[in-house]
């Protein structure tokens, strides 16, 4: 019956948006995932009446024409006082976005140095640079589509990653050389144009360059230091070895101070990469106010898919 149902509205066409926006992205109700399915759906019909709806009203289905319309197409889909209005937003959210706090129980991320971020862009072939908060760019790159295929302007099919650059971390280690860090998530980047050449890539440019993985569904983690684009030192759960390189100093530090019970499971080397970040880099989680500068950047890896392509709407 509900199937009946959306397919009954599905062919009502853009006579339905009205009925339906007051569900969308409504927590808790029940009918907030049917009325979201048959918008997408309906796909470019609806786009006429959200625009209507965003210029004209009614005032309560404005807000919801909105998110619509980016989900369904990405902010290109908007007029330009309403992308103006975003980047309003954002930039005043950014005045005020301190402690800031990255996901720390399972990811996947890149360390550089902060002071390096140009080498960073260039290394890694980054284009259009915006300003995003930290909830914006972790929801653009772990959650809202990250990756996506288009035709470029010869006609050849291309795929593009988003990703977003942290602000800058300082350390809380005054012993090691590199004081501040930048962070870059992007699930599918990372993941598909692998991320250990990633890091290598970067450290190639920017003289040092860290891959952390924390993967609880797999019981499975990674961390990979790579140095003037060479692996130094490198651990993998289900590596064979596990261990690659010379131990690093905090290893043999670790091995020093562990008790009886300990010093089989540091035998090797750390196996933890938030252990390893922490001691390294910048471990992820709440974020110092007072060890943090800057504000974060999103960006993408092709200049004919710039961040307003991407479907899905964002956190701010």
């Amino acid at each position: 019956m509900r199937q009946t149902a959306q397919e009954r509205l599905v062919a009502h066409g853009a006579q339905a948006v009205d009925s339906l926006l007051p569900h969308v992205g409504k927590a808790g109700s029940p009918l907030k995932w049917g009325a979201e399915s048959v918008l997408r759906k309906l796909g470019d019909e609806a786009f006429p009446r959200l625009r209507e709806i965003r210029r004209q009203g009614p005032g309560p289905l404005r807000a919801a024409a909105l998110r619509v319309l980016v989900d369904l197409g990405g902010a290109e889909n908007l007029a330009e006082y309403d992308r103006r209005a975003v980047e309003r937003l954002v930039r005043i959210k950014l005045r005020d976005e301190l402690p800031v706090r990255l996901p720390s129980d399972a990811g996947r991320w890149l360390a550089f140095p902060a002071d390096r971020i140009d080498d960073a862009v260039a290394a890694l072939g980054l284009c259009d640079l915006r300003p995003a908060t930290t909830v914006m760019g972790m929801d653009a790159t772990t959650r809202a589509t990250d990756s996506l295929e288009f035709q470029d302007a010869q006609g050849k099919t291309r795929t593009a990653y988003r990703v977003f650059i942290t602000p800058s971390f300082e350390t809380w280690l005054s012993e090691v050389p590199i004081q501040h860090w930048c962070l870059l998530w992007g699930n599918a980047f990372i993941d598909q144009l692998d991320g250990f050449a990633l890091a290598d890539r970067l450290s190639e440019r920017c003289g040092e360059a860290h891959l952390y993985i924390v993967d609880p569904y797999n019981s499975a983690e990674n961390w990979y230091v790579s140095r003037a684009g060479h692996r130094v030192r490198g651990f993998g759960s289900y590596d064979e070895p596990r261990f690659q390189g010379e131990p690093l100093p905090f290893e043999a530090e670790y091995l020093e101070d562990a008790d009886e019970d300990e010093s089989a499971e540091y035998a090797e080397g750390v196996p933890y990469a938030r252990t390893a970040a922490d001691l390294l880099s910048v471990e992820p989680g709440q974020m110092p106010t007072s060890a943090t500068q800057g504000h974060g950047w999103l960006a993408t890896t092709h200049p004919e898919a710039p961040n307003f392509r991407f479907p899905g709407a964002l956190a701010v």
